[in-house]
């Protein structure tokens, strides 16, 4: 059985802001411009509270916010809090799995005899991440990377939610089918209007039952409520897409984020 950690900084370049910018904190910042070709790149918490979010026109979090305070974001900035972050991660296992800049999976399975057990490690990467960085970091602590990452998002901000090895089935059951991967607003509207608004409604029906139902769609979803013990694991990308990324960032510091390429879901 494998331990597998997500960890996922917390607003991130929005709490790199604050950080810099004591007089932000415990207001509403958001990074990204608020023209009508802008969008929002990060939100902080205060701002979320006003309804807007990542990926939203600026415009509309603008209406939304209207007192928000809009900043430019400064991608070099970040890329080097993320070194510092990747660093800390670096120290607890060879195996680390960037999705982007601010959020990892890392299987410290074989870290154990060293550090502890996985909740010890979270727990230790958190105060390590903060002391080196004075932000926040929420962490999922599962035996596969599915389950880590819907843990590490349900108690943010500075969360560490551990999944137990054979309780998978029963955390997942009640959470709204929106936390499967691969589901987006239309697969969402499609099973709850079959009366499917858990994901425990999509673990009592057979793959072959929704795809009959609903065609190919749903499948990932199926994967995702049903076969959640897959712990496959990418390994370590010391020149891979986060890390071009970053020397990107660097060449081209005001073009905004990257999008990233995405591990399977279920692994």
């Amino acid at each position: 059985m494998r331990t597998i950690l997500h960890a996922d900084m917390d607003a991130f370049y929005a709490a790199v802001e604050q950080r810099d910018h004591p007089k932000w904190r415990g207001k509403p910042v958001i990074v990204g411009g608020d023209g009508p070709r802008q969008v929002v790149s990060t939100a902080s918490y205060e701002a979320r509270k006003f309804g807007v979010r990542s990926a939203m026109p600026g415009v509309r979090a603008k209406q939304l916010c209207p007192h928000g305070i809009f900043v430019t974001p400064r991608m070099e900035v970040y890329a080097a809090v993320s070194d510092q972050v990747r660093a800390v991660f670096d120290s607890f296992t060879d195996l680390v799995e960037p999705l982007s800049l601010d959020e990892a999976f890392l299987d410290v399975t074989g870290s154990k005899a060293l550090f502890g057990d996985g909740p010890t490690i979270a727990a230790r990467i958190k105060a390590e991440v903060k002391a080196a960085t004075q932000l926040t970091v929420s962490v999922g602590v599962a035996s596969s990377k599915y389950v880590a990452k819907v843990a590490s998002d349900l108690k943010k901000p500075d969360g560490l939610v551990v999944v137990v090895p054979g309780t998978e089935k029963a955390f997942l059951a009640p959470l709204p089918v929106s936390r499967l991967w691969g589901v987006g607003p239309v697969t969402q509207q499609t099973l709850e209007r079959a009366g499917l608004r858990t994901i425990g409604d999509v673990q009592s029906r057979s793959e072959a039952a929704l795809v009959s139902a609903f065609g190919q769609e749903p499948r990932r979803a199926f994967v995702c409520a049903r076969q959640w013990t897959r712990s496959a694991f990418g390994g370590t990308r010391p020149r891979g897409e986060v890390d071009r990324a970053r020397d990107d960032v660097r060449r081209r510091p005001r073009r905004g984020r990257r999008r990233e390429g995405c591990i399977a879901a279920v692994e």
